[in-house]
């Protein structure tokens, strides 16, 4: 075996050895929640050892960061796989809108956990949040900006306004996890708002 075919297998390793302890980590959180999981439920649901836990993060913090960020990239490329960006604005805005809500929605109490200990992760954790929320803001402006080739009569969405909808989407599922309000009709609530927002001022006004 080559040098370079040795070293891409222990890299191809290691980056499985990585996935499966942010999966730990996660399993472990709904179980147990952030505070209540252990490095030790980490490694567990690994099947692997404290060794290789420490060998990849400092510390159960880091795993927290780490599975947040790669969470969020999941996510994402769920939004980019749903969107048919031939299809008309309004089924693209929905499908993205869905996607994002359907990924969040099939683990509500890791989305909780997730929610709600990322604020209490110290300014590395609020600074991620901000960097993740912002990342969600801008691939719904791209998703629009293609739209708008076809629509240009569609009202342009600033970066604030495209970080306020996605931000206002969190926190109605918050609403959902905790079980207030269902699915249906949180999904429909962010589809109006989305469409509201970016709809030619004649099409909003007729609404």
């Amino acid at each position: 075996m080559t040098y370079q075919m040795q070293a891409k297998r222990l890299r191809a390793v290691a980056d499985a050895q990585r996935l499966a302890l942010i999966e730990g980590f996660c399993l472990a959180v709904e179980q147990r929640g952030i505070d209540g999981a252990t490095v030790v439920d980490v490694v567990r649901h690994a099947r692997v050892s404290k060794r290789t836990f420490y060998e990849h993060f400092a510390d159960k913090q880091a795993c927290f960061i780490a599975a947040y960020r790669e969470l969020a990239e999941q996510t994402m490329q769920a939004i980019a796989a749903a969107v048919d960006v031939a299809a008309p604005w309004e089924t693209q805005l929905a499908c993205a809108a869905r996607a994002y809500l359907g990924v969040l929605d099939s683990r509500p109490r890791l989305t909780r956990a997730f929610f709600l200990g990322i604020l209490a992760a110290g300014p590395e954790g609020i600074t991620l949040r901000r960097e993740v929320l912002e990342r969600f803001a801008e691939l719904v402006r791209e998703l629009l900006a293609q739209a708008r080739k076809a629509e240009p009569q569609l009202r342009p969405l600033t970066p604030t306004m495209a970080t306020a909808m996605v931000g206002g989407m969190n926190e109605l599922m918050l609403l959902r996890v905790e079980k207030r309000m269902n699915m249906g009709d949180l999904a429909d609530t962010v589809v109006t708002l989305w469409k509201a927002v970016v709809a030619p001022a004649t099409a909003a006004a007729a609404r």
